[in-house]
């Protein structure tokens, strides 16, 4: 059996992998040895909708799992959760946002890489059709180069877990996954609820709009010779939680991470520039690293 514990359960990544655990067959030689939230009332619920132990303390898995999933809502906590763990090597699924801190996050990889733990994670829009289907476009140049793009995700910039950082990296995380992870710079503005960002690469400008409270999810490519978009949706036949499920099962099975610890956490440094931006008034630099 790969024995796993889920660390931070308030979100619907939990609710759906334990769906998929018990309630489908493709995972049979998984068992959930618990789930810890800070939140005790949802570790509950799952307790007494899926059946599964609740910790008393996220460190109580330690020693016991063949891997773990870091689902909190804050990223804030997401590295406090892993550290205990980090020696034991096992691989790891980290939602997003990956960690709120530019150092933080630098860090937190540094120690991941020497020790030689595999992820995935990061926003689940990643796993879209929609957004695989423009990334490969314009890698195989379809309908010539790309001129630019146009993303749309919602925003809640007065949540209580990490405000601006708790939804923005759907959006983030789609522009990285369709343009490439490393603009240049970002220069962004807010209208009442819609937050309005230009991502600036070498060649071409991507624009984003971040709309509160509103969940609507949309991309589209700019190129040569037309323009394609389309809405981004979870649907049965393209399940944008059991794609990234999929995904930590394989590392369970031994696979290689399918992101590089560089790549995990560009997201991080794309977000705190539109930080930056928004509190100027003026386009901001990403912040490069190494990892």
């Amino acid at each position: 059996m790969k024995r796993i514990a889920i660390l931070g359960c308030e979100n619907s990544h939990a609710r759906n992998f334990l769906d998929f655990i018990f309630n489908t067959d493709d995972y049979p030689d998984v068992e959930v040895v618990g789930v810890y939230s800070n939140e005790p009332d949802t570790a509950k619920a799952l307790n007494e909708q899926f059946g599964v132990p609740v910790l008393d303390n996220y460190t109580d898995a330690v020693g016991k799992v063949d891997g773990l999933i870091i689902t909190a809502r804050h990223g804030d906590l997401h590295y406090e959760y892993a550290k205990p763990y980090i020696e034991s090597g096992v691989p790891m699924f980290i939602d997003k946002p990956v960690t709120i801190k530019e150092d933080e996050a630098i860090k937190m990889m540094k120690e991941l890489k020497a020790h030689g733990i595999r992820i995935s994670g990061g926003s689940s829009l990643k796993h879209d059709y929609g957004v695989k289907t423009l990334k490969k476009e314009r890698e195989d140049l379809v309908d010539g180069e790309t001129l630019g793009g146009f993303v749309r995700a919602p925003l809640d910039n007065h949540s209580a877990y990490g405000g601006f950082y708790f939804y923005a990296p759907h959006l983030v995380e789609v522009v990285s996954e369709i343009f490439g992870k490393y603009p240049i710079s970002v220069e962004a503005s807010k209208r009442e609820n819609v937050t309005h960002v230009k991502f600036n690469y070498k060649n071409f400008s991507v624009y984003g709009m971040f709309v509160d409270h509103n969940y609507v999810y949309y991309a589209c490519r700019f190129s040569d010779k037309s323009v394609n978009g389309m809405n981004l949706e979870c649907t049965d036949e393209h399940n944008w939680f059991k794609s990234e499920f999929d995904e930590f099962y394989a590392l369970l099975n031994g696979a290689d991470s399918p992101v590089g610890y560089h790549d995990f956490i560009s997201s991080v440094f794309v977000m705190n520039a539109i930080v930056r931006s928004l509190e100027s008034g003026r386009e901001e630099k990403v912040n490069t690293y190494e990892v």
